[in-house]
């Protein structure tokens, strides 16, 4: 993912960047104070998200120069980078509300008219703000106890939690009043009485929550507290206040529902209450609430009903543990380098260099696209910003020269799922952090896969051309002076890929300190360039952060929702029975792929990765499986997903590049291309060696 031109008025996913305006009637002007003033405060709080990104940024350049010229390492850099990512991500989260960056599945949401899809938002924004007005109260909760308790850090600078800790509970805090400016928006209540209504019961709850303490008061000393109750009184009042009783009466029936369900699956059997916590979770997907939010819902109702008492703390405690982690740190910094790299405009030159060199071969500028999409995944890490670099490249080029919609849009898109497989790769990153699994040795393992795979769909166009004529016309032929003279357009790549790549097989730097220099590099290659000043610098990094706080919010979210998998025993369970079953491991693997392939049409890829780790990963280390194959297999999988109707967000961005080819010529394009990628998954569980060989041999 990565940032996309915003005179588009396109966000980083290349989709539009709100729902229909008429959804929000005062967007463009806010006739309310407190609303105004909210606006204020969230564009605050991205600012100082994109300036901790710049100063993450600039800590790790300095710490690997430090370092690497004067072997004179800070005792610092690592920790206060984690720290920044942390201020990164919750600060960033209203912005990314404000441009409605957080993913939501459409599926169903779409097909309504724009009255019952402003209600069903309503509800869905209301649900949201439960979670993270509960998860806010907590956080502050937890902050306060940290500076009682004098908690520090292990590290070198024994830092005091609690002022890192304290983005967190202020960035949850502005993005609950994010999400209130949006339900304003979509449904403005009339009269001062009503408007200030709200407002005033925020301030009686923020008094009423600051009495309790910082302990959670059970009432009579059953499973509701003191705090959740208030809360909970909150939002039914704003919901009549600002919402009417109409909306207030669906939300109501649908998250109390949701709780008098887990409430009676408390004693059932392992299997029912399982399947409520994935149904629910699907159904609340589906429904319309952002993804994040709907992971950290299901988790929260799972937390307060169905452990032996409810540790709403749990949920503090996730948030800041799950992106507290310097690894993470490598996921804005390669959104951050493809920004630039985009900004420097760079990729049009690459492509005619390799237009050049496939010349008159069947197919040629197909095999060019692949060739610039294989290319830009080795600096990006994402596949959407590699649909969206090349969707607006190649795909125009293709056209104009005569190549029909299905072959340019299906190998395009095909080639946007090379870049989280050719690393650097964004979901590597997150699946080595959540598993355990080296980083580095996953990017290893995913190189050979990366280039076969884009030599098979070089294989497919190639085919398609031959066999289907007028889908490609004859190219011209390049001499080899014309080739030589236009290769100068790779060089700025080739230097991007050794700072990158070379700096981190070199040992010079870890994965996230490679992608900072990287960026670095991007940033001097802009300078360069002419192509960037303080102002688009700025611009790049706000939207940097708006994209890594949707990410890393659904890691959040996906931590609740796992930890209570976990509690509940239900991976080690399903683990026992395949194990006790003997089934041989193509069988169990062939099921994994099928349930994959389902999912890959209707969740986000990185919410589906994290969904089901917590039962997959466990299955496939029984099955004897390496973690760093599970782990390409993996990302074959969101691969997959990423182009998969209906929800495939590869295909949204292509078809929002040109209004003139139709959705359905886009997919029926790449469903050859999806064949190929099974086959190849037959490939790789054939020969394990071609993900293996290389993270072996190289140590």
């Amino acid at each position: 993912m990565m940032v996309v031109d915003t005179s588009d008025n396109l966000d980083v996913r290349g989709e539009e960047r709100r729902p229909p305006a008429a959804l929000y009637p005062l967007s463009r002007q806010d006739d309310f104070v407190a609303i105004r003033a909210i606006v204020q405060l969230v564009r605050a709080g991205g600012v100082l998200a994109a300036l901790a990104l710049l100063a993450m940024a600039l800590i790790m350049c300095y710490e690997i120069g430090s370092r690497s010229l004067f072997n004179a390492p800070t005792s610092w850099a690592t920790e206060i980078s984690a720290y920044l990512l942390v201020a990164v991500v919750f600060l960033g989260l209203g912005a990314a509300q404000a441009s409605n960056s957080h993913v939501q599945v459409e599926l169903w949401v779409d097909r309504l008219t724009l009255d019952r899809r402003r209600a069903v938002e309503l509800i869905c924004q209301w649900c949201g703000l439960l979670f993270v007005i509960i998860a806010a109260w907590q956080m502050a909760s937890f902050n306060v106890r940290e500076l009682v308790n004098d908690t520090r850090d292990w590290g070198l600078l024994s830092t005091p939690q609690w002022i890192p800790e304290l983005s967190v509970s202020v960035g949850l805090t502005v993005y609950a009043l994010s999400i209130l400016v949006d339900i304003y928006r979509l449904k403005p209540p009339k009269g001062n009485g009503r408007r200030w209504a709200l407002p005033l019961l925020a301030v009686v709850l923020l008094a009423a929550l600051i009495a309790l303490g910082r302990l959670t008061v059970p009432i009579m000393g059953g499973r509701i507290d003191w705090g959740t109750l208030f809360i909970v009184i909150f939002i039914l009042l704003g919901m009549l206040a600002w919402s009417g009783p109409r909306i207030a009466l669906q939300t109501v029936l649908l998250i109390g529902g949701l709780a008098l369900l887990y409430w009676l699956a408390r004693g059932q059997p392992l299997a029912w209450v399982g399947l409520l916590l994935v149904a629910s979770m699907i159904f609340m997907l589906l429904f319309g609430l952002r993804i994040a939010l709907a992971l950290g819902l299901v988790g929260m109702l799972g937390v307060y009903f169905l452990l032996s008492r409810p540790q709403l703390s749990l949920i503090a405690e996730r948030a800041w543990s799950s992106t507290n982690t310097f690894t993470l740190a490598a996921v804005p910094m390669f959104i951050f380098m493809g920004g630039l790299l985009l900004q420097s405009g760079i990729v049009t030159g690459m492509f005619d260099s390799l237009v050049r060199w496939f010349g008159r071969t069947p197919g040629g500028l197909a095999h060019a696209s692949a060739g610039a999409s294989g290319v830009f995944a080795a600096v990006c890490g994402s596949s959407l910003a590699t649909a969206a670099t090349l969707g607006k490249v190649s795909c125009p080029e293709m056209i104009a020269r005569g190549y029909s919609p299905r072959l340019t849009y299906g190998i395009t898109g095909a080639g946007a799922t090379l870049g989280i497989l050719i690393p650097p790769s964004i979901p590597m990153i997150i699946y080595g952090t959540t598993v355990g699994a080296s980083v580095t040795h996953l990017f290893m393992g995913g190189m050979l896969p990366g280039l076969l795979l884009m030599a098979f769909f070089m294989l497919t166009a190639l085919v398609w051309a031959m066999v289907w004529r007028g889908a490609a016309p004859v190219g011209r032929a390049y001499t080899m002076k014309e080739k030589l003279t236009g290769s100068k357009g790779m060089l700025p790549f080739v230097i991007i890929i050794f700072i990158v790549l070379g700096s981190m097989y070199a040992g010079v730097a870890t994965p996230t300190e490679a992608a900072a220099v990287g960026a670095f590099g991007a940033f001097i290659l802009c300078l360069a360039r002419k192509t960037i000043d303080i102002r688009k610098l700025f611009d790049i990094a706000m939207d940097t952060a708006k994209v890594t706080a949707m990410l890393l919010l659904i890691v959040v979210g996906a931590s609740i929702f796992s930890w209570v998998f976990d509690y509940i025993r239900l991976p080690r369970e399903i683990v026992g029975l395949i194990t006790d079953a003997r089934l041989p491991a193509w069988i169990v693997m062939a099921f994994m792929t099928l349930a994959y392939l389902v999912l890959g049409m209707f969740i986000e890829s990185i919410a589906m990765m994290l969904m089901t780790l917590p039962v997959t990963f466990p299955i496939a280390m029984a099955l004897g499986l390496d973690p760093i194959w599970f782990g390409i297999f993996l990302v074959l999988m969101i691969e997959i997903g990423l182009i998969t109707p209906p929800l495939g967000m590869v295909l949204f961005v292509l078809h929002s590049m040109s209004e003139k080819i139709r959705f359905g010529q886009i997919v029926s394009g790449v469903l050859p291309f999806v064949v190929v990628m099974l086959v190849f998954l037959v490939v790789l569980y054939t020969f394990p060696e071609i993900v293996t060989w290389l993270p072996k041999h190289a140590g």
